[in-house]
């Protein structure tokens, strides 16, 4: 049965007290980067993931699934429409990867608990919240980018393009240690591994 959005917000609240906001790998220790997003089309959600090697940007896995949507969009609960979809194509990899990227919040969250900490507390793997809009929080003043929520730092918006992302905790990963690896791997506004999942998300073919 579909969960209501009250019961969504309660699950959010009691599920953020899990999420993990430090490193549970070591830096030099993180080789493959898992990339997933989600596209649409009527009541279809087309979801790709992808594996790339962080040094040379190889990628040596990928799946897609396809599967029928059963929520529609609602602010601050991306995580009833697209978990489903994303943790159905992750099972599809056969390549182990140490970090997973999500196009979506994580902490930076009115409720601190997005989609990439749902997603991530579910596949029990260091996550990142990457995102293409602000949906709380303010860019401090004092030049650092960082985005305050409350007063307190969660998250940061980080120039790759012509327009910021906002990057966040997910699970399993500090807050130092996920801005750095996206600046890492961004060739391009979005980092490497989201940019060829929502390309290939798009593709019907």
């Amino acid at each position: 049965m579909p969960l209501t959005a009250e019961d969504a917000y309660h699950l959010q609240r009691e599920m953020a007290k899990k999420v993990i906001k430090h490193d549970v790998i070591n830096y030099n220790n993180i080789r493959y980067l898992c990339g997933v997003d989600v596209s649409y089309r009527d009541d279809r959600a087309f979801a790709y993931a992808l594996v790339i090697d962080r040094y040379n940007f190889d990628v040596v896995d990928s799946a897609r699934s396809i599967t029928k949507v059963k929520y529609s969009y609602v602010p601050g609960l991306l995580f009833l429409r697209e978990s489903e979809p994303i943790l159905s194509v992750l099972r599809k990899l056969d390549h182990g990867y140490d970090v997973l990227m999500v196009d979506g919040h994580g902490v930076l969250h009115p409720r601190r608990f997005g989609l990439a900490c749902y997603v991530g507390i579910k596949v029990d793997k260091p996550t990142i919240g990457i995102a293409k809009n602000l949906l709380c929080g303010n860019i401090a003043e004092n030049g650092s980018q960082a985005v305050l929520l409350n007063g307190k730092v969660e998250g940061y918006a980080i120039q790759t393009g012509a327009k910021p992302i906002y990057v966040s905790v997910g699970h399993k990963i500090s807050l130092r240690t996920a801005v750095k690896l996206v600046k890492e791997v961004s060739r391009y506004r979005i980092p490497e591994p989201l940019r060829l999942a929502d390309i290939n998300s798009r593709k019907r073919g």
